[in-house]
């Protein structure tokens, strides 16, 4: 199938734009999925050319290209109930200020699909945060109507936002996510529904975050398949032992006693050969996007290895039956 391996660039931010192409390239990769605002400036990528083709000169230069822009961290602060940890993802002036917070995203990503076509892409993945994440569980008791204004309110934000896609003919992704307004299987449905099966919103498939909530990421890829924009490649690995809890235990990503973490891809428990069956009998050619996180491997050698067994597990589909050449004539 020889589908672009990519890199996404989040996890990477420490990185100037050139350190970080080269060192991709040094891994094997690609391509880049490119992160909003540590990357990529979406206002100038909007008004300015000149430092678009300054990007994409850059990536030329060490043979890369991109697919896709992401915009998690701005997405994140349209939809979501401020707390203090927003501010991380904010510019700093802005920080304690929940209705300035949400002004700025709102601006931001209303750039993000001008961007996305002056870099040459026609989707963006993204988050769209949640007022309601804080009800999941239901206690203090929850009620539907609770629930049913926190969807309308993500309708809301989020049209106007869609709409400044449709003009640059840009697919917005959101990667079903803890703490998005679409988390799970159902919750993903229903955000389609609530937004009337709008050809601008789908998925970016990530099996890491569906496996360790008990949701078969194989049965969400075929259920969704025609709204599956993108797809990370990322892995997890449930470790429940006794004492472990699935919640995590408030205990810091890669320490050994959480009941699950994120892993270097081959080294968890997603099955990603079912998955490349999936993408194969449906016909997806996009990029296959490592997201690296694996806080107890060191991450050159991890994002490495993740390139090449992106390529080892993505096989060709097969042209034929394989029994047609023992039919008798």
């Amino acid at each position: 199938m020889a589908r672009p391996v990519t890199l996404m660039t989040a996890q990477w931010g420490d990185m100037d734009f050139e350190t970080l192409c080269r060192t991709a390239k040094e891994m094997g990769y690609d391509g880049l999925e490119i992160m909003c605002c540590s990357h990529i400036d979406p206002k100038r990528a909007a008004e300015d050319m000149d430092y678009c083709n300054e990007l994409k000169s850059t990536m030329e230069k060490y043979g890369l290209k991109t697919w896709a822009l992401a915009a998690h961290m701005v997405g994140q602060c349209v939809g979501d109930k401020w707390d203090p940890r927003l501010d991380n993802f904010a510019p700093a002036e802005l920080a304690g200020k929940p209705e300035e917070i949400r002004k700025w995203a709102i601006e931001t990503m209303m750039y993000v699909p001008k961007a996305a076509r002056n870099m040459g892409v026609d989707v963006v993945t993204g988050f769209m945060g949640s007022p309601i994440w804080a009800y999941w569980y239901s206690f203090p008791q929850t009620t539907e109507e609770m629930i049913d204004a926190g969807f309308q309110e993500i309708v809301d934000l989020w049209t106007p936002i869609f709409d400044e896609f449709d003009k640059y003919n840009v697919l917005f992704a959101l990667e079903v996510h803890p703490t998005e307004i679409a988390f799970d299987y159902y919750t993903a449905e229903r955000l389609l529904e609530e937004f009337d099966y709008r050809e601008t919103l789908g998925f970016n498939f990530d099996p890491s975050h569906l496996l360790w909530q008990g949701v078969n990421p194989t049965i969400f890829l075929r259920d969704f398949i025609d709204r599956v924009y993108h797809v990370h490649m990322k892995d997890a690995a449930v470790t429940l032992d006794g004492r472990a809890g699935i919640l995590g235990s408030f205990i810091t990503f890669g320490d050994t006693a959480r009941g699950w973490n994120f892993r270097s891809l081959g080294h968890g428990d997603v099955n990603f050969e079912e998955i490349i069956r999936e993408l194969n009998q449906y016909g997806y050619d996009g990029p296959l996007s490592v997201e690296w996180e694996d806080s107890g491997m060191e991450r050159i050698y991890g994002a490495t290895e993740a390139c090449e067994f992106v390529r080892g597990v993505d096989f060709k589909p097969s042209d034929v039956a394989f029994d047609k050449a023992i039919a008798n004539d």
